[in-house]
C-alpha cells in the first residue's frame, strides 16, 4: 500500500476501530499535505508544558504562575533554568531579569549561586556581576558581568529573548 489514506480505505473500518480505537480517528486527516509549521521562520517549538516552558529559537516564553517557578515569585529570588539556558533574578513586583547561565570562564551552566547582587560560579569560584561590563561565555574571563538578554513580563507570563 502506498499510504497511510489507501491503508485506512482498504481496512475494514469496523475492524481497524475496534483495535485502534480513538486514536485512528485522531490520526486520520483529510489531506495528504503535511501540516503546517505553526513558525513562520521554520523553527520547531519545543514545549515543556509541565514545566511551564516554551522554547522557541532564541525566544524563552515561562509561564510563572507554575510551581517551578516559586522560587522566583518574591523580589531577590533567582532561579538557574537550565532548560533554557537563563539565570532569573526577580528586581522588583514587575521586573525580572534574564542573563546567560554559561559561566564566561569555562562554560559551566549547573553550578551557580547567587548573593550581594553576583552570580558565583563554584566550579571555579568565579563571581560575576549583572551590570553592563557583559562577559561572552566559555571567554576564559574570571570577572565581569554576566551577558543580559531581554526579558518582558506580562502577568504571569515571561518572554525572554537571546540576541
Amino acid at each position: 500500500m502506498k499510504n497511510r489514506r489507501d491503508f485506512l480505505k482498504t481496512t475494514c473500518p469496523t475492524v481497524a476501530f475496534a483495535i485502534f480505537g480513538v486514536s485512528l480517528i485522531q490520526a486520520c486527516s483529510s489531506s495528504d499535505e503535511p501540516m503546517p509549521n505553526p513558525n513562520p521562520d521554520g523553527s520547531s517549538p519545543i514545549n515543556n508544558d509541565s514545566g511551564g516552558v516554551t522554547l522557541n529559537g532564541n525566544t524563552a516564553t515561562i509561564d510563572l504562575s507554575h510551581s517551578n517557578f516559586s522560587g522566583i515569585a518574591s523580589v531577590g529570588g533567582w532561579m538557574n533554568l537550565t532548560a533554557a539556558g537563563l539565570l532569573l533574578l526577580r528586581v522588583s513586583s514587575t521586573t525580572i531579569r534574564a542573563f546567560d547561565n554559561c559561566c564566561p570562564h569555562q562554560g559551566t551552566k549547573t553550578q551557580w549561586t547567587f548573593s550581594n547582587n553576583n552570580f558565583t560560579c563554584n566550579n571555579h569560584g568565579n563571581t560575576f556581576g549583572t551590570g553592563s561590563n557583559q562577559q561572552a561565555c566559555s571567554s576564559g574571563a574570571s570577572s565581569g558581568d554576566l551577558t543580559e538578554f531581554s526579558a518582558v513580563l506580562s502577568g504571569d507570563t515571561l518572554t525572554v529573548t537571546k540576541s
